[in-house]
């Protein structure tokens, strides 16, 4: 056995050398022989100048597998909503483990991780990319915990979920399926739509947040129902989610009956409750929904595209993407901007009404103008246009001029 400043090296009876270094009064070796002294040597120096810079991971804290410290992890995350952790449970079960699962922290790599995921995406894009999320969230953190020595999560856009545009409703459908639910369900599928709330929103309304003086709502709960039956009460999906929002005044009448009927008197009454007085039951509210999107031939249209709906509708009346995160309460801007498509329509009327700026002359005319002439000639027109629109006049071909809004108002509503 031959000792160095730094760790001992010994041959062994198969003539390869093995070494050891003590650090922090523990011993540990190397994972494997080495076929010469000098082989050992460079190892043992290696690891010194691991622990001198900072960056040296105990090769035994890695020792525990990744559904182990899985389940380790959720169990820690004490701030996790019990539908998070519900979600985290089931990934960790049927998507990491199977094939993960029994792997070494210290052991996984890039390669395994990235034929993992390519895999299941194939068959389930939006899955794979929640579990990699997970995963490489896991990973970060037994890398802060000095288990791994770099994180074996490394897919660029792993995590992103690429999610097919849903279908959204006109006013004219939306209507349509409020007249067809029963009359207990009526006002809160207008409400869902026009308000942009999401289903469990909607279901912890109390009558103390809505104002129906001012016809505004306020958020501050929501239900949530747990796939083993359960039922909880607690805040919004996001910080952002409380928020106040303000409905169209046609709205308050209908909910003014609504409460009368089937809500109750106290403050914290809730303002849809079931037919037994409690939080309403999905598989109640969807037995009416599904009947009732049949019956106006949408069957693809799910209950949370109301709100997808009521959002498009917002943005085709010209909410901007803030107004937009305010009003649906999303924290971020990526999934207020996925309600900026209905801005082609609102696009299309604006080029329909530039249209309307052009007049008898000629176009050779109209090009030689110059650029003062020429913005002189636009007002004129607009202003021209205006007045007739506003006067209800006629233009020379005997059409009734329509006022811009009003055919903003046909895109919107009609589909």
């Amino acid at each position: 056995m031959s000792h160095s400043r730094f760790g001992s090296i010994r041959r062994r009876s198969s003539g390869r050398y093995a070494a050891t270094y003590r650090y922090l009064g523990v011993e540990h070796r190397a994972p494997s022989t080495f076929v010469s002294h000098a082989d050992a040597r460079a190892f043992l120096a290696m690891v010194e100048a691991e622990i001198h810079r900072g960056t040296w991971i105990d090769p035994t804290a890695g020792h525990t597998t990744v559904e182990q410290y899985g389940t380790r992890w959720i169990q820690e995350r004490i701030t996790l909503r019990p539908r998070t952790v519900e979600l985290y449970e089931r990934l960790l079960r049927y998507q990491i483990t199977p094939v993960l699962g029994r792997v070494m922290l210290s052991e996984l790599t890039a390669s395994a991780v990235r034929t993992w995921h390519a895999e299941l995406a194939r068959t389930r894009p939006s899955t794979a990319a929640k579990a990699y999320r997970l995963l490489a969230t896991m990973m970060r953190t037994a890398l802060d915990d000095g288990l791994i020595a770099q994180s074996p999560c490394r897919i660029k856009g792993g995590g992103t979920e690429r999610a097919t545009e849903r279908p959204t409703a006109s006013v004219a459908e939306v209507e349509a399926l409020a007249e067809l639910v029963p009359e207990r369900f009526r006002a809160l599928l207008l409400l869902a739509a026009w308000a942009g709330l999401r289903r469990g929103e909607v279901l912890g309304l109390e009558r103390r947040d809505l104002d129906l003086h001012e016809a505004s709502v306020r958020v501050e709960r929501a239900v949530h129902h747990m796939t083993n039956g359960e039922v909880f009460v607690g805040p919004p999906k996001t910080v952002a989610g409380v928020r106040m929002v303000h409905f169209p005044e046609h709205l308050v009448h209908v909910l003014e009956q609504h409460l009368d009927r089937f809500a109750g008197p106290e403050p914290t009454s809730l303002v849809f409750p079931g037919e037994r007085g409690g939080i309403v039951r999905p598989h109640v509210l969807y037995k009416h929904w599904l009947r009732a999107t049949k019956a106006v031939g949408r069957p693809e249209l799910r209950f949370h595209d109301l709100r997808h709906s009521g959002a498009t509708w917002a943005a085709v009346v010209g909410g901007t993407t803030r107004e937009l995160m305010s009003r649906l309460g999303h924290a971020s801007p990526a999934a207020a901007l996925r309600y900026q498509h209905a801005t082609v329509e609102r696009d299309r009327a604006i080029a329909q009404r530039l249209g309307t700026l052009r007049v008898p002359e000629s176009v050779d005319e109209v090009a030689q103008m110059s650029p003062t002439a020429l913005h002189a000639h636009i007002r004129r027109s607009a202003a021209k246009r205006d007045h007739q629109g506003s006067t209800g006049e006629t233009d020379e071909s005997g059409r009734r001029e329509s006022n811009p809004r009003s055919q903003l108002g046909k895109l919107m509503f009609c589909r």
